[in-house]
């Protein structure tokens, strides 16, 4: 009878080993998904909240306003569109096309305090920022001294 000294750090190696490579057949699915959607359009967003009101700024390089959708449903505020863009290059002995065309739609809850009625866009240089105002009510004080009886 041949007698082994245990060593839990060895079974704890085993676990990571394949725990690693399940981790690394999981990347492999997602990554094989994203080079199928290759052609998906996800913008970068920035949100802010100032002190009258929410921002939402959203990076639309070669858009137009036309194809920009903003609107506000059930408290939650809904930016999409469609890009579709097309760079043609022609030279003596040279020619390139390239296209990338994807839609993307992004949404957000509106907070409580969130004046619906007075939301407003604006599109300049490829950044469309949506300006939500804040309602009058929120911005009385915050703080309320509370009486002791």
């Amino acid at each position: 009878m041949l007698v082994t000294r245990y060593n839990p750090a060895s079974q704890m190696r085993e676990f990571r080993r394949g725990f690693d490579l399940l981790n690394s057949m999981l990347d492999e699915l997602s990554t094989n998904d994203v080079v199928q959607n290759s052609n998906d359009f996800v913008p970068a967003i920035n949100t802010r909240e100032g002190e009258y009101a929410y921002h939402v700024e959203v990076d639309l390089p070669g858009m137009k306003k036309e194809d920009i959708n903003v609107q506000v449903e059930d408290n939650v505020l809904v930016i999409s569109g469609e890009r579709k863009m097309k760079e043609e290059m022609k030279e003596e002995n040279y020619y390139k096309i390239e296209s990338s065309f994807g839609a993307f739609s992004r949404s957000f809850t509106l907070p409580e305090d969130a004046d619906i009625e007075n939301i407003h866009a604006e599109s300049t240089d490829g950044v469309l920022e949506v300006v939500v105002p804040k309602l009058e009510s929120a911005k009385v004080d915050k703080v309320k001294k509370v009486a002791i009886k």
